[in-house]
């Protein structure tokens, strides 16, 4: 082999000895991605039914958007009329299109990390609770304001749609994550942010995420340090299960020492 093929020979093992290194270097990002999204696959698919819907909401006109958000909302008139439809649509919408990034961001934050640790149908579950109870809760405040003349009947049409009393919830389940002595930090941390929302702004949506986060504080059973709980009780010290045998081979149940 002549000087210059013995050259030429040792760039491409240095090239492909960089591809190498190059490919690894991208692949492990890549394969982390993918676990995450893998592993949290209910808070993907949600994000991706609210990128479509942000988008049908950007390009429509005013009239049609403004029919879309009033006939998915839960307000007193869609829940009288079709409970169990704009319980479930409400949370596929979000009024603001230019909020699905940030939306994204708190996604990725908080539902992507409580259902890589729940599960996704016990995350799902939690999400369903807060959902469906703040809502609930707050427009049953509404009704009492417009029965008591607090609020004008125009609320019965409001706009009540989006995600936030399910992020709420789960912010609030999320609390049982957190190791001790933060968790406590933690807890103090949410419960002053939603409930200063409530003092100040005082209005149905403020009292609607509260409420989702207590029933994501309520939520504790569903967590697995709940289930270690329940499952890891341990015998009397020094003591089994198992039956006693007499010498003529029969058997009693009881516990050996």
């Amino acid at each position: 082999m002549t000087s210059p093929d013995r050259t030429r020979d040792r760039l491409d093992r240095a090239r492909d000895r960089t591809r190498d290194r190059l490919t690894r270097v991208l692949d492990r990002p890549r394969r982390v991605v993918a676990d995450w999204v893998v592993r949290s696959p209910g808070t993907h698919v949600w994000l991706l039914v609210l990128a479509v819907t942000s988008g049908v909401i950007a390009v429509v006109s005013p009239g049609v958007r403004a029919f879309l958000l009033h006939h998915n909302s839960t307000n007193l008139v869609q829940l009288r009329e079709h409970p169990l439809r704009v319980l479930v649509v409400s949370a596929l919408w979000i009024e603001t299109p230019s909020g699905f990034l940030v939306y994204f961001v708190f996604f990725e934050l908080v539902h992507a990390t409580a259902e890589r640790w729940l599960g996704t149908w016990r995350w799902l579950t939690v999400v369903a609770v807060a959902h469906v109870g703040a809502t609930l809760v707050s427009q049953q405040a509404v009704r009492l304001g417009i029965r008591y003349e607090r609020l004008p009947r125009s609320m019965a049409h409001t706009v009540d749609i989006g995600v936030s009393y399910g992020l709420a919830g789960v912010a609030g389940v999320l609390t049982y994550l957190v190791p001790r002595p933060w968790r406590w930090g933690y807890a103090a941390g949410v419960l002053a942010f939603f409930g200063w929302s409530v003092v100040t702004g005082r209005t149905f949506t403020d009292l609607g995420h509260f409420t989702a986060l207590l029933l994501g504080f309520a939520c504790y059973a569903l967590t697995p340090a709940a289930g270690r709980g329940r499952g890891g009780r341990k015998p009397p010290s020094g003591r089994t299960g198992r039956a006693l045998v007499t010498p003529d081979g029969s058997g009693s149940a009881g516990t050996t020492p």
